[in-house]
Order: structure tokens, then C-alpha cells, then sequence
């Protein structure tokens, strides 16, 4: 009788508890040699606790790990590194000043005769490059590279550790499709060459293309477990969320109103040669649809004058309004919430009730100083109205879900009463539950008048919440659709330019 191989990677009752909230409560997982393994789960489900504590970035508090069926206590990455597991961030972690084949040998350079020996680095850097399949030299410059293929020296950098298993958090969040696919081949590949891969992602599509095995957990406990054959989205979703979410996109018509945001003739400093031109009413929801580099960003930066436009009128409310900075943007009433929310919507370090206050500290301060009064009473108001869940709002930005602290964006933004509301991906990097309560508020915004316009990369959603979609491509808008010509192929050609600009 063939002995029973023991797992490569065992978790076993892992428990984590932070101030008010309990991260993980007995949660178990295990991973095989040459196997894919999804983890999936709603933000704040306790996936980046349990990969962290897999990484030795994390103690647990209860419960224990297993390498190889050998009872092992982590004392830190380095040592998680040592005995092959290796965990690459969803925020890449790597030096922008260095090389490619610095960054992969950051901290771990090959020496002879006590000095870094640059020769062996590049040897080295070239065969893990060429591994993952990314033909560029190894002294190319990191800040040079797309993020796609800063992805691909990530993984590279994992390999050259000679890592066992490999924890990606939400790799594809920030790539192209085409990048996304390059991705899928190396993580294959690896697989066939007997790297056990856990997965971390909200895209069921990708899961269901790549995992061998999905782990799903639900409040910081494990919810079920899915066989290939038993991976289907329904599955998964149901699961995720303890309910059927077939109904995430309820699509509802709603009155709309005058035109709230026009937009004649704005000129990008990403592509100054084309001129944009649209409108946006009050209750009305519209998409912008486009592939990566379409300009879609660069059009939000421009409207709230983080990039001042170089050309072109902006009408608010019919008053025609100058945008050359974020602080002309909110006197017009205008919002935006950015893609990254971590750099740029949130301060981790700060609560949700300071975040929360942060757009309208003039309004609420006297002399200078803040109504602390008025400031809890907007902190709590706000954490109600958008369901955010924390404890309280002293709750810290940075120990919240990434669906929460969109919310506390939202919050922040919402506090204001804007006219426009400006949105870059809401619900990027956000599990579905998440999803559905931003859709809520989007449709609870548009009922009360607000005009919005948001950028988004996930056709599905587009085509579920949008009373309108405008298309770009390379910087200039290829069409306009209505919900009567609203499809998946009439999108796609206009942001890939093979259809003639058309309104619909």
C-alpha cells in the first residue's frame, strides 16, 4: 500500500483576533504539491490574515502550521522564505530606483570575496526571467515596466528564492487582459512544475480558469470547499455571501433631471490632441468604458483638477466653473473617488471618523479648530448610511476590509453633499457583498439627484448599473450608448476603435 503524501502546506484551527474584531476563528487549509488553490471570501472574510499568518508576517494566536506534516512555528518572513513559501502583496513591493535584477536580489546578493557579485546577480536574474517568460534584460530600470510585467518580476523574484509555494494576493487587480493571460500561463506552468500556488482573487472568472480547488471563508471561518468540478460561479457567490446574489445588477429606470456636469471640448495632458465632450444629468448614472490606456483616469484627474486641463469648459449646474486644482473642484461641488484608494482615497493611520470629517474640516472647525462634536455626529451618521463595518468609527482606516474602506472614500466624499460624483473603479479589489451595498448607495445618490460618472474596467458592471455608457479609446471617445444599444460586442468595438463613433 503507497504511503498517503503529506500535504506541502497545512493550516490547522488558525484563530487571530485584533482590537473588536476577530480576524480568524479556527480556520484550516491545506495545499498539495503542483496545486492551484483558490481562497476566496468577501472583504474582511480574514483571507489576508490567514495568507499573512501562512507568510510569517503574522503570529496566530491559536491553531498551527504544517510544512511537509512537520509542525513548524514561523518566526518571520525570512524564516516563512527559508522553508520556500513566498507571498507577493497585491501592492507590489518592489524598489523603483533598482534594476530588475537588484530588485529580485534585494537583500539576498550573490557575494565573492565579501563584494556583491554583479555578474552571478545577472545570470541569475536572466534564467528566473526567462522563466516566467519576460524578455527584457536584467538591468532594465523597475520604474521603466508596466505594472504587468513589474507583476512578472515579482513572481520572478519568488522563484529565485527557490520557493515552494507561491501566495499571490489579487494579481490580476491592475493588469490587461493581455497581461492577465501571460500571468495564467506562468502560474501554470509553475503548477506543471510541482510550485503549489494559492490564489487570492474576487474575479470568479479567474478561479474558475484556474484553481484545482477552492477554499472559501466567510467571517473569518471556513464557509466550504469546492472540487474542480464543483466550481461554478453560483457556487462560489453562494458560499461567499450565505445568500443567492444572482440579483447583484437590479437595473431600475429613475427620473433624470437637467444636465448637471457639461463638458465642452477638455483637452488631457495625457493626450492634449483630442478633445473630450460630454454631459451628465442629475440622477443619472454614467459608465466610461474602455481598455487600459484609454484615458479614462486621465479624464476624472482633469475634472477635479489634479492634472489642470489644458483646454475646454466645464459648466456645473449651468455655471461655467475654472478647475485648476482639487480645492476649485469641491468649492463647484464636484467629488472623486480615485482608484487607488489606499494611496490616495484613505489615511490608513488615521480613523474612520477623522476620514471621514477630512473634506469639510473648513466648514466644521471654528479659529481653526475642529467642532469635535459635529465630527463624531458625521462619523456615525455616515457609518450608518453606508453600512460600513467596524466596531466604531475610532476604528483605525487600515484594519478595515478593502469594501470598507472604499465605504469610508464614499463617506468622506458623501459628507460634502456634491453636485457630481466622480468614481475611478469603486468596486475594484472589492468582494461581491461589497459590490452590491456600492451599487445600493450609487442608486441611492442618483435617486437624490447627484449626477455620476464612473470609470470602470469590469464590462458586467457596466452594463448592469449604467443608464449610459461613453466609450474611449487612446484618449478620445469613440461612442456613446444608450440602455437600447447597451451590449457586450457594441462596447468592445468602440473601445477597441473597429466602430465607427455613434451615439446609440
Amino acid at each position: 500500500m503507497t504511503p498517503v503524501k503529506a500535504p506541502l502546506l497545512q493550516a490547522q484551527g488558525i484563530s487571530k483576533a485584533y482590537p473588536g474584531v476577530i480576524a480568524l476563528d479556527k480556520v484550516s487549509m491545506h495545499l498539495s504539491k503542483g496545486e492551484i488553490l483558490a481562497i476566496i471570501g468577501e472583504n474582511g472574510a480574514g483571507k489576508s490574515t490567514l495568507m499573512k499568518s501562512l507568510a510569517g508576517l503574522v503570529t496566530p494566536d491559536a491553531g498551527g502550521l504544517l510544512i511537509d506534516g512537520v509542525p513548524t512555528e514561523l518566526t518571520g518572513v525570512q524564516h516563512a522564505m527559508s522553508l520556500g513559501i513566498s507571498l507577493i502583496h497585491q501592492e507590489l513591493n518592489l524598489a523603483d530606483n533598482l534594476d530588475i535584477a537588484q530588485n529580485i536580489y534585494l537583500g539576498r546578493e550573490p557575494k565573492r570575496l565579501g563584494l556583491i557579485n554583479r555578474k552571478a546577480m545577472l545570470r541569475g536574474a536572466k534564467a528566473v526571467l526567462d522563466e516566467v517568460g519576460l524578455d527584457l534584460p536584467p538591468t532594465t530600470p523597475v520604474a521603466e515596466l508596466s505594472t504587468g510585467r513589474q507583476q512578472m518580476v515579482e513572481i520572478a523574484k519568488a522563484i529565485s528564492t527557490n520557493a515552494r509555494v507561491i501566495i499571490m494576493d489579487e494579481p490580476t487587480a491592475s493588469l490587461s487582459d493581455k497581461e492577465t493571460q501571460r500571468l495564467y500561463d506562468v502560474v501554470d506552468r509553475l503548477s506543471a512544475k510541482g510550485v503549489g500556488i494559492i490564489f487570492i482573487s474576487h474575479r470568479l472568472e479567474e478561479v474558475k480558469r484556474l484553481a484545482h480547488r477552492v477554499t472559501v471563508l466567510r467571517d473569518g471561518q471556513n464557509a466550504g470547499e469546492l472540487s474542480r468540478d464543483e466550481v461554478d460561479h453560483d457556487a462560489m457567490v453562494k458560499l461567499m455571501v450565505g445568500r443567492d446574489a444572482s440579483n447583484l445588477y437590479q437595473y431600475k429606470p429613475r427620473p433624470i433631471g437637467d444636465a448637471v456636469l457639461k463638458v465642452d471640448g477638455l483637452a488631457t495632458q495625457a493626450f492634449p490632441e483630442h478633445r473630450l465632450s460630454l454631459e451628465v444629468k442629475a440622477g443619472e448614472i454614467v459608465g466610461v468604458a474602455g481598455l487600459v490606456g484609454a484615458g479614462r483616469t486621465e479624464m476624472l484627474r482633469a475634472l477635479f483638477g489634479i492634472d489642470p486641463p489644458l483646454a475646454g469648459t466645464i459648466h456645473i449646474a449651468g455655471n461655467a466653473i475654472a478647475i485648476r486644482n482639487p480645492k476649485q473642484a469641491i468649492a463647484a461641488g464636484l467629488a472623486l473617488v480615485p482608484e487607488d484608494r489606499k494611496a490616495q482615497g484613505v489615511v490608513l493611520s488615521m480613523s474612520i471618523r477623522e476620514n471621514t470629517s477630512m473634506a469639510r474640516l473648513g466648514q466644521d472647525a471654528t479659529a481653526g479648530i475642529i467642532n469635535a462634536r459635529k465630527e463624531r455626529e458625521l462619523g456615525v451618521s455616515m457609518k450608518d448610511k453606508l453600512a460600513t463595518k467596524a466596531p466604531t468609527i475610532e476604528q483605525l482606516a487600515g484594519n478595515l476590509s478593502g469594501g470598507n474602506q472604499q465605504k469610508v472614500v464614499l463617506a468622506k466624499w458623501l459628507a460634502n453633499e456634491p453636485k457630481v460624483l466622480l468614481l475611478d473603479e469603486p468596486t475594484r479589489g472589492v468582494d461581491i457583498g461589497a459590490k452590491a451595498e456600492i451599487y445600493r448607495i450609487m442608486e441611492e445618490l442618483a435617486h437624490e439627484g447627484v449626477a455620476i460618472l464612473f470609470v470602470s474596467s469590469d464590462l458586467e458592471e457596466v452594463l448592469g448599473v449604467a443608464d449610459r455608457v461613453l466609450v474611449m479609446h487612446e484618449g478620445k471617445m469613440t461612442g456613446e450608448l444608450g440602455r437600447a444599444g447597451l451590449s457586450a460586442e457594441s462596447v468592445m468595438a468602440m473601445a477597441t476603435n473597429t466602430h465607427q463613433t455613434q451615439t446609440a
